[in-house]
């Protein structure tokens, strides 16, 4: 091994061993598997079963890897054991090496004995699979999708009192207002907030205390209680002992809870991405509603074109977050007896859906919704040409009447008013006052 490593011979033989592919595991989980450690080291010394001196340089050596400063010691991949024990183990020798340097006494530091004291990686990978979800749901993710949330409220809020033509199957519908269109947007992505906040509150259970099987063998009695509450104070967030330690082990429900959560949140991005990017197409041959942002070059060939980029970024992310939690889902279903052994796939995957959709809210705030603008003259273009205005003529006519008048205008390539003057249902003036598309957006019309 090299001389400037502080990993040892169990992380030396899995890099020979579990040679596959090219996935690291998340620096998050590695930063909550110390967190993990200073806490349990933290405890044990409370209880009497570990001295204060390696409990300090335990702490020590944790919080360095917490901060980042070690971020080199751990070279291992996402392929390894199911229960992770490989990186637990890794961790477990770089504090112990660490944490003897920092001593400086002639103690020894133990990466089992003493670092991965009263715990199992059975217990302690999946608390720190919970505590790097919980964490980057709560510091990033969520507030990047609220924020992306307020800037469509605000666009909306812009865009109020501006009717545009509604569209049902890629037709032409009944009129509504930009602001009521961008409303849905907004809508949905705060109920996607909502159920990202729900399965968070179940991430906040932590496996710790349970050991190998479940039954906390080898831990003091009061060891799952202290270490969840020391974590949530060095967290500030509501981490508590998880009430079944056996469910804890063997499945994962509450990280197919958020992993779902993250798919519902892909499929609403998907609907916005595309319907702006169906509503800004053109801009002289499509629809032409919505002006993007001009934010690079679109084409290597085609001067002048601005292309929706910032929609097919976040599109192909929602589309991979539908297959991480496909996996996530399918990993999390195969868990055998005491134990599943899929948790490095399931926290790997999770952890990259978070991780795209928080990036992407940001970019495709900063960069499309902040800047885009609405085509008023094209948009009332369209308004003032849609046969299914028509629609508000059916009260007074019936839909058989209304629909020969449609038909009429678009077979002879007329106005609905020309269209139903011809007709000799209505003159000039009634149609005047029956057709109306700013009151059609609203119930009250009979």
């Amino acid at each position: 091994m090299p001389a400037t490593v502080y990993w040892g011979k169990q992380t030396a033989q899995a890099l020979v061993h579990f040679n596959i592919g090219q996935e690291r595991m998340p620096l998050e989980v590695i930063r909550a598997l110390a967190l993990v450690k200073k806490a349990a080291a933290l405890v044990n010394s409370e209880l009497g079963h570990l001295d204060a001196q390696r409990a300090g340089s335990i702490i020590r050596a944790s919080e360095e890897i917490i901060s980042g400063q070690l971020d080199d010691q751990f070279p291992l991949g996402v392929w390894q054991s199911g229960s992770g024990t490989q990186t637990n183990m890794n961790v477990n020798e770089v504090i112990a090496h660490r944490a003897a340097e920092l001593s400086g006494s002639n103690a020894t530091v133990h990466p089992n004995d003493h670092v991965n004291m009263a715990q199992s990686t059975n217990d302690c990978f999946p608390s720190a699979m919970h505590i790097a979800a919980a964490k980057m749901l709560n510091h990033d993710l969520i507030s990047a999708v609220e924020r992306l949330r307020n800037a469509i409220e605000a666009k909306a809020s812009q865009y109020a009192s501006v009717v545009k033509v509604g569209r049902t199957h890629l037709q032409d519908a009944t009129p509504l207002t930009v602001g009521q269109e961008m409303s849905a947007w907004a809508y949905l992505l705060s109920g996607d907030v909502a159920r990202l906040q729900q399965a968070l509150h179940e991430l906040y259970d932590l496996a710790l205390g349970g050991t190998a099987v479940g039954t906390g063998l080898n831990s003091h009695p009061e060891f799952a209680e202290r270490v969840a509450a020391r974590i949530a104070e060095f967290t500030a967030l509501p981490f508590r002992s998880h009430p079944n330690k056996f469910a804890a082990l063997s499945a994962h429900s509450e990280l197919v809870s958020v992993s779902s959560a993250t798919r519902s949140l892909a499929g609403t991005l998907l609907k916005i991405a595309n319907d702006i990017r169906l509503l800004a197409s053109g801009p002289r041959c499509g629809l032409g509603e919505l002006h993007l942002p001009e934010n690079e070059p679109g084409s290597s060939i085609m001067p002048g074109k601005v292309n929706p980029t910032q929609c097919e970024a976040l599109a192909m992310v929602a589309i991979q977050v539908y297959g991480n939690d496909c996996a996530v889902a399918l990993a999390a279903s195969q868990g055998q007896l005491q134990l599943n052994v899929y948790k490095p796939l399931i926290i790997s995957n999770l952890l990259n859906s978070i991780r795209l959709l928080s990036d992407a809210c940001c970019t495709f705030t900063d960069f499309c919704i902040t800047g885009l603008e609405v085509n008023i003259k094209k948009v009332s273009f369209y308004v003032q040409n849609s046969l299914m205005l028509v629609t508000a003529l059916v009260p007074r006519l019936g839909y058989d009447k209304s629909a020969e008048i449609a038909r009429h205008a678009l077979r002879d390539d007329v106005s609905l008013r020309e269209a139903a003057i011809a007709s000799g249902y209505l003159n000039a003036q009634e149609f005047d006052q029956l057709v109306k598309p700013e009151e059609m957006i609203q119930p009250g019309r009979t």
